[in-house]
């Protein structure tokens, strides 16, 4: 009798966590509620966690691009793996494969949309997922839609930041979203001097295949070009490309500055980032050690906003007198992408207004 009264509170408990998690079958966001307190005093966290030690045991893929002990993301996924070990008593395992050993983000995406099964989890660029049928999400990877860490914070802890995690489950793509991130401010950098805008005419930046980033590109009086970012340090040393964009984290840890060492502090995108997790892989979950996932989620969006402002003060300190950082006035490049965002935001007008209100 006395086991299952405990039972019924500890199965209590998670719901309580799960509805105030949005509960359901919809993803988990950032702004969940996940203390909630049962009556035999533990959280519902701590009762999930010790009711999926026993669960059958678990390993789960997690697909990272950069290197893992030298970025923000790559922190992240490690913090990640840690917690979802010790909240899951070990059944369940975290396989971080950083460093882009598991191919390019665009690759990730194929694998788990295609149902591959050979990647469960992935962190994403969100301007990545934005040509796999996540229209919305373009409003995040827009140039300079993020005036400020706070502007952004303020967006990734608030209600609205759910109808994004919600959306590539919502649309079908078999993914849901477990938080919302960032690594920093995106800066362009290339391989001889460029003072502004005038210099980047004609150069061929490097970019992804979204093709608002492309049309940023162009609107600066640039040439975008597209090409993988495992390529990219040989492309800029041999000269197939001038210059790249990237947050100053991930500039330092790939060695980009070696062979582009001129950094134009443009800031004109805040790298917002998504973890996302396969449908199959979260079926393979129980109730609690998807109770573990999500807690998890919630502690590394947490550890990212405090690590993201730090690593970029540490690495431009570090660099110091290997790179030539230019400051530019933004302005005059927040003009050139008026078109550029004009064209992004007609069908989401009202959302994108309520994303800038929260300045």
């Amino acid at each position: 009798m006395k086991k299952k009264i405990m039972s019924i509170l500890v199965c209590a408990a998670m719901a309580v966590s799960l509805a105030a998690c949005g509960g359901g079958s919809s993803s988990s966001g950032g702004s969940a509620d996940t203390a909630a307190t049962t009556a035999d005093g533990s959280t519902a966290t701590e009762a999930a966690a010790g009711d999926a030690a026993g669960d059958p045991a678990v390993t789960l893929v997690y697909a990272e691009v950069n290197p893992l002990d030298s970025t923000v993301v790559g922190q992240v996924a490690t913090h990640f793996a840690e917690r979802v070990n010790e909240l899951s008593g070990g059944s369940v395992t975290i396989d971080v494969q950083g460093g882009g050993v598991l191919g390019a983000e665009g690759d990730y995406l194929d694998n788990m949309v295609g149902g591959v099964g050979t990647i469960d989890m992935a962190r994403l660029s969100v301007s990545t997922m934005t040509g796999y049928g996540v229209p919305k999400s373009t409003l995040l990877c827009l140039p300079f839609t993020f005036v400020s860490r706070d502007h952004f914070w303020n967006f990734a802890s608030s209600d609205l930041a759910q109808e994004f995690l919600d959306e590539p489950e919502e649309n079908g793509l078999g993914l849901r979203g477990l938080f919302l991130g960032e690594e920093g401010f995106r800066h362009i950098f290339t391989n001889k001097p460029v003072s502004g805008l005038a210099d980047l005419q004609g150069k061929k930046i490097r970019v992804s295949t979204d093709p608002t980033m492309v049309g940023m590109i162009e609107a600066f009086g640039a040439s975008a070009t597209v090409i993988s970012y495992g390529e990219l340090y040989q492309s800029l040393q041999s000269g197939v490309v001038d210059g790249a964009e990237n947050p100053v984290g991930n500039y330092k840890a790939n060695s980009f500055y070696e062979v582009a060492p001129y950094l134009i502090k443009d800031g004109h995108q805040l790298g917002v980032i998504e973890l996302v997790i396969t449908d199959a892989a979260w079926n393979k979950l129980t109730p609690a050690q998807q109770e573990c996932i999500k807690q998890a989620a919630q502690e590394c969006q947490d550890y990212n906003k405090e690590l993201s402002e730090k690593v970029e003060e540490d690495t431009l300190e570090e660099l110091g007198d290997k790179i030539t950082v230019v400051e530019v006035d933004k302005q005059e490049w927040i003009d050139k992408c008026k078109d550029v965002i004009e064209d992004a935001t007609k069908d989401n007008k009202d959302l994108y207004d309520k994303i800038e209100a929260m300045q």
